[in-house]
C-alpha cells in the first residue's frame, strides 16, 4: 500500500500572503487613489494619469521594498552558512556534538542523535547544520529577484481594475463604478485567502471589505474636503 500523503496548508501561507497582500495593496491603493482625485474635483483624465501612476509607482515600490527585504535576509544566511563553514573546517568533533544535541533535544536518544548526525555530515555537513541548526533550507531560501518580480506582477494585477473602471466609467459614475468593483475585488480576495488557508470565509470577506471601504472612504473625504482649497 503506498504511503499517504498528507496536504497541509501552512506550506501555502508563504506565497498566498505575498500574493494577496500585493492584489489587495494594488486595487486598494489604486482605487483610493482615484476616488481621491475624482472627489477633489478632478476631470476624467486627471483620474486616469493618477490610477496609472499610482500602478507604476506602486508596482515598483513594492518591487524594490520586497528586493531590498529579501536580499538583506539573504546576505544573512550567507554569512551564516559561511561562519558555519568556517566552524566545521577548525571543530568538525564540536560540530558533530552541537548537532547530534539538536536531535537529542528533539527527542532521540543520545545514542541515535550520535548516528543520525554521523551520518548525515557525511553525506552534507554543511546542509545538514543549515538546516537543523540555522533553519534554511533550500526550499525557503530568500530570492531577491522572484520576490520583487512577484510583489510587482501581484500589486500590478490588482491595480490594474479600477483603472479599467475608471476608463470604461462615464465621469458622473465613476466614483460608485470604481467604489463597488474594487470592493468586490477585495471580498474575493479575501474569500481566496480564507478558503486556501482554511479559515472562515465569510470572515475573510467582512474583513476585506470593511478594512477595504474604510481606507477608500478616508481618501475620498480626504479629496473633497482639500480639492476645493487647491
Amino acid at each position: 500500500m503506498p504511503p499517504q500523503i498528507e496536504r497541509h496548508r501552512a506550506g501555502r501561507s508563504g506565497w498566498l500572503r505575498a500574493a494577496v497582500l500585493g492584489a489587495d495593496d494594488g486595487i486598494l491603493s489604486t482605487a483610493s487613489l482615484m476616488l481621491g482625485v475624482a472627489t477633489a474635483g478632478g476631470a476624467h483624465g486627471n483620474l486616469l494619469i493618477a490610477g496609472v501612476a499610482g500602478l507604476v509607482a506602486g508596482a515598483m515600490s513594492m518591487a524594490a521594498g520586497e528586493y531590498v527585504s529579501v536580499h538583506s535576509q539573504a546576505d544573512t544566511e550567507l554569512a551564516d552558512l559561511a561562519l558555519e563553514q568556517k566552524e566545521l573546517t577548525t571543530d568538525d568533533v564540536g560540530e558533530h556534538q552541537e548537532l547530534a544535541a539538536i536531535y537529542v533535544a528533539r527527542g532521540l536518544t543520545p545514542a541515535l542523535a550520535k548516528e543520525v548526525a554521523q551520518q548525515l555530515m557525511a553525506h552534507d555537513a554543511l546542509a545538514a547544520h543549515a538546516r537543523d541548526e540555522l533553519g534554511i533550507t533550500e526550499t525557503l531560501r530568500a530570492r531577491p529577484i522572484q520576490a520583487a518580480a512577484a510583489s510587482a506582477i501581484s500589486f500590478s494585477s490588482g491595480a490594474i481594475v479600477p483603472l479599467l473602471v475608471a476608463a470604461a466609467s462615464p465621469q458622473p459614475d465613476v466614483v460608485v463604478f470604481v467604489s463597488l468593483t474594487s470592493l468586490a475585488c477585495l471580498a474575493v480576495l479575501g474569500a481566496l485567502a480564507a478558503y486556501t488557508g482554511g479559515a472562515n470565509i465569510a470572515l475573510g470577506i467582512v474583513r476585506a471589505t470593511f478594512w477595504g471601504a474604510l481606507a477608500m472612504a478616508v481618501t475620498a473625504g480626504a479629496g473633497a474636503l482639500f480639492g476645493p482649497m487647491a
